[in-house]
């Protein structure tokens, strides 16, 4: 079991890094500059974590917080960022030449892989994995990045799945957790795909770095494990009453609304309006998923309101408890200072069972 853990600790960071150089290689190709290739350091904060996790805590995680995944995320979303400012003045109009210049790289990659199966040569392998290269380059930069949102948002969810459980956390509360991470993912993807697509966004620089800033704070929650884990009441907290003992008790669910309210829904929705009240960027979809934002704020708003009436009815409930309890208690004898500890009866008389006459004959003559 400890071997599995390792190795499912070792392969998940593998593919993080595997896939944030992914993006750091993409980025020196459309900006054309080898010096990008320095952001592929951020990855040696990873490379440490490795490090210390399989040292110290034997590849087992965290109790709230996964530092495997927040390091990720430093590692690749600055990737992002120059892809989504450079992709502004690039347009996917396929023109003639292009398309000639595509299908003869794919000619050549197909001759490549016909003389690779006759020679199996290692300079045949290496031709064709350049030519391989040098196709999937030739893909329209929109679709590139797009399929980076899609590749990150799906290493994300499996690398949480992969990653060893620590701390107090169940499978159970995995699944949940995972549960949400895609419906999560989901609207983050749509988030990223349906604003920065429009042309009325892309002209406009200081929007696009709004839209990404609030896309980066969203991936925060990704890292934190809060919203499936109840924190324990301790008995000072529990004394104390409101309003610890509500944050303590509701834990789990304050962090979702907290999560939809200040993490997603809310700065989506936000954008959102802005965009369509200060912009003028109207189209169906926004209109859309701008009511969706609405109403999941709202119903996470009124949910909030239910779990606040009923800890308060709680409160209410709870002093009634003793005197429930001393009104059971008046049936008890209460030992008295006399002879025998004989004590009086507080509370009802009662009745006294008559005993059935037993017949003379039954007891013997003395």
């Amino acid at each position: 079991m400890e071997g599995l853990v390792l190795v499912n600790a070792l392969a998940t960071r593998l593919l993080f890094l595997l896939h944030s150089l992914a993006g750091v290689w993409r980025v020196t190709v459309v900006m054309q500059e080898p010096r990008y290739w320095l952001l592929a350091l951020l990855n040696l904060s990873l490379v440490l974590e490795t490090v210390l996790t399989l040292k110290f805590k034997r590849g087992r995680g965290y109790k709230w917080f996964s530092p495997a995944i927040f390091l990720y995320l430093i590692s690749i979303i600055p990737s992002f960022w120059l892809l989504e400012m450079h992709r502004k003045t690039q347009e996917c109009s396929i023109q003639s030449e292009r398309m000639a210049q595509n299908t003869s790289r794919k000619d050549g990659f197909k001759h490549s892989l016909m003389l690779g199966e006759e020679t199996q040569g290692v300079e045949d392998i290496l031709e064709t994995a350049k030519v391989f290269v040098n196709n999937l380059s030739t893909v329209c930069e929109k679709y590139w990045t797009l399929g980076l949102h899609q590749t990150f948002l799906l290493m994300l969810i499996v690398g949480r799945w992969l990653l060893p459980i620590g701390g107090t956390i169940t499978r159970d509360q995995l699944a949940e957790l995972l549960l949400m991470f895609v419906g999560t993912a989901a609207d983050i993807l749509e988030f990223t795909s349906e604003t920065l697509d429009l042309e009325d966004v892309r002209t406009n620089t200081p929007l696009v770095c709004a839209i990404l800033v609030i896309w980066t704070w969203s991936m925060l929650q990704f890292p934190l494990d809060l919203a499936v884990q109840q924190v324990a009441c301790p008995s000072s907290v529990v004394a104390r009453g409101s309003p610890s003992r509500f944050f303590c008790q509701y834990s789990s669910d304050l962090w979702n609304i907290g999560i939809s309210i200040f993490i997603q829904d809310g700065p989506f929705l936000a954008v959102r309006l802005v965009l369509m009240a200060h912009f003028s960027v109207v189209n169906q979809m926004l209109v859309f998923f701008a009511v969706k934002n609405l109403l999941v704020v709202l119903l996470h708003l009124y949910r909030l309101v239910v779990l606040a009436s009923a800890f308060r009815a709680s409160l209410r409930r709870q002093p009634e408890g003793p005197k429930a309890e001393r009104g059971c208690l008046r049936g008890t004898p209460a030992a008295g200072p006399g002879a025998g500890g004989r004590g009086s009866w507080e509370g009802p008389d009662v009745p006294l069972r008559v005993s059935p006459a037993v017949p003379d004959a039954a007891h013997p003559a003395p």
